[in-house]
């Protein structure tokens, strides 16, 4: 769901039917760029169009003049500690562009809420779709399906091979212990976002906590929230244009990321959640898609990360979700959500846990 685009050019105080988009104060925006990107607001009146649903960290297209760009900033009302952090996204973003990982230009940081009500930053405007409903994806080939598959695969092996410390990402993380960190910070996520039972999610988060593995593949640039509609991808030919939302980007074991893509693609794609989920709707095997053990075959025939056994990484993706579902259930209870679909983002909580289970249980 998007908001009309808004004029705002200088001195302008637009009302109904063109009010700005939610979260976007474009006078206090306009004037910010005049004093630091002036190029950007000197063609003509600055326009904003929201175009993303506000799941995550909103997404905004800024028309300024005859150029497009994309401004990033967190989401309205509660936000989770550390999940919405712009700067970090900005720099692993500048920092990738001269490696194989597509990823759009940065362009600038403000670190400043009081600009817009939030820190943000800029990017280029990438041409691409975000394929993410049954929709956009039933008009595929099946050599569509598959290529754009194996070209998700072969864009994450690329990321998992980069040196962090030959892009300036060294200090991006702590590689030492992130699993631990991860089930801590994602039981302290849970804490903060608790409003109603939630059968078996503290048992899933103990048994996480008492079998974490050792990361043998530690100090890998993890994108921590991979999946399909995080990219932006073309069809003829196939190729993934550019890899978005690297919110939760940091230094750790690449099998999270794929333990959490098998949670995308098996548990919600190949299940009764799926059909109109407002998160997997478009992936996996039942959209016509090659199956997760294949994709993962791919990964491993394009990588020198070790895959190994995936069961704990699927259980840890089951129950991450499962926090990221309840904080963005809980917003949307106080009202503070954008766009449609939140209303079933409740009802996913539940078998993510009840899959988690069984998988850290190695069943």
């Amino acid at each position: 769901m998007t908001e009309p685009a808004v004029d705002a050019s200088p001195g302008s105080r637009p009302g109904p039917p063109y009010a700005a988009p939610p979260g976007l104060d474009l006078d206090r925006l306009h004037g910010w760029l005049v004093a630091h990107r002036p190029e950007l607001v000197a063609d003509g009146p600055l326009r904003a169009t929201l175009i993303t649903g506000g799941k995550s960290n909103l997404t905004y297209l800024l028309h300024c003049g005859g150029r497009e760009v994309v401004l990033r900033r967190p989401p309205l009302g509660h936000v989770l500690a550390t999940a919405h952090d712009m700067a970090r996204e900005h720099r692993v973003i500048a920092e990738l562009a001269p490696t194989a990982v597509p990823v759009p230009e940065a362009l600038l940081l403000c670190a400043d809420p009081a600009v817009i009500g939030a820190p943000f930053y800029l990017m280029q405007r990438v041409p691409g779709e975000v394929l993410r409903t049954r929709a956009q994806t039933d008009p595929l080939t099946d050599g569509q399906r598959r290529d754009l598959a194996w070209a998700m695969m072969d864009t994450l092996a690329a990321l998992h091979t980069v040196d962090p410390a030959e892009v300036g990402l060294a200090d991006f993380g702590r590689p030492e212990g992130y699993l631990g960190r991860q089930v801590r910070r994602w039981a302290g996520q849970l804490d903060r976002s608790r409003s109603r039972e939630l059968p078996g999610v503290d048992e899933l988060r103990d048994a996480l906590a008492a079998s974490v593995p050792e990361g043998v593949n530690a100090g890998r640039i993890v994108h921590g929230d991979y999946r399909l509609d995080n990219l932006l991808t073309a069809v003829d030919p196939v190729s993934v244009r550019a890899v978005l939302d690297w919110e939760m980007a940091t230094l750790g074991d690449p099998l999270a990321d794929l333990g959490l893509l098998l949670t995308y693609w098996d548990v919600l794609g190949d299940s009764a959640l799926a059909e109109g989920n407002p998160v997997a709707d478009g992936l996996g095997p039942r959209a016509g898609f090659p199956t997760g053990g294949e994709l993962i075959d791919r990964y491993a025939g394009r990588s020198d990360v070790d895959v190994g056994p995936l069961h704990w990484h699927l259980a840890l993706g089951c129950f991450k979700l499962a926090v990221i579902c309840e904080g963005i259930h809980y917003r949307h209870t106080l009202g503070q959500t954008l766009g449609g679909g939140f209303d079933r983002i409740g009802d996913m909580v539940t078998p993510l846990v009840e899959h988690g289970l069984r998988a850290v249980r190695g069943n």
